[in-house]
């Protein structure tokens, strides 16, 4: 079993800090698709017994992270196209509702704030650790999340993007895109600056379309393997 990080939170029950940690892992990749499972395995590398592990099996079985074989067992869910498409016509949706109110409600230090956001990105697609580039694409997205000032679409938006995260993840392993992405985040912060509603949201279902198409590509691409 490939070694990953433990998430240790005093304030949360046991079973539940085992369910984050093994569900970060898969979406982090540290725990690959195909990877078996392993109850005795994961519950001497985490410290516990057995049952937690159990739990959070069908806990990440539910979110469709994990996948049960017969005679085998549990085994970490593959990225398919089915699974991307579900989550990304509902990430642009959102993201078209959240650019579109954010285009009418930023305020300036909204706009500093997004401007040091898109550079922190830029300079962390030069780490070797792709999680580092993931985080700060996040980090962008959230200043025009936050922008919009609506709690409930926040919320929603936040939920969706632990599912996104893995996608996000297999987009930035190609250096290729990341010229396009920085020049779409770079073309986001130019429209929202200017307070054009509709040439924000032009750029973010493009950012959205192209991601789209790259990760379907390498699915594909591992598929005809």
């Amino acid at each position: 079993m490939k070694d990953f990080e433990v998430t240790i939170n005093e304030y949360l029950p046991l079973r539940d800090v085992v369910f984050q940690t093994l569900r970060r892992a898969i979406l982090k990749g540290e725990l690959e698709p195909g990877e078996r499972l392993m109850e005795v395995a994961l519950a001497n590398k985490m410290g516990v017994s057995r049952t937690p592990i159990r739990e959070a099996i069908r806990k990440l079985e539910l979110e469709g992270l994990v996948i049960m074989i017969p005679r085998k067992g549990a085994e970490v869910a593959s990225i398919t196209e089915k699974d991307l498409t579900d989550v990304l016509e509902v990430r642009s949706s959102l993201e078209k509702l959240a650019i579109e109110l954010a285009a009418e409600r930023i305020a300036d230090e909204d706009i500093e704030r997004l401007k040091a956001a898109c550079k922190d990105f830029e300079e962390a697609l030069g780490d070797p650790d792709v999680t580092v580039g993931a985080e700060k694409d996040v980090a962008f997205h959230d200043v025009i999340y936050e922008a919009t000032h609506n709690a409930r679409l926040i919320q929603i938006l936040n939920n969706l993007r632990e599912q996104m995260y893995r996608y996000r993840l297999e987009y930035l392993k190609d250096p290729a895109s990341h010229p396009q992405l920085v020049r779409e985040h770079q073309e986001l912060v130019e429209a929202l600056s200017a307070r054009n509603k509709e040439a924000a949201s032009a750029v973010m279902q493009n950012h959205i379309y192209y991601q789209e198409l790259a990760v379907i590509r390498k699915i594909q691409k591992q598929q005809d393997k």
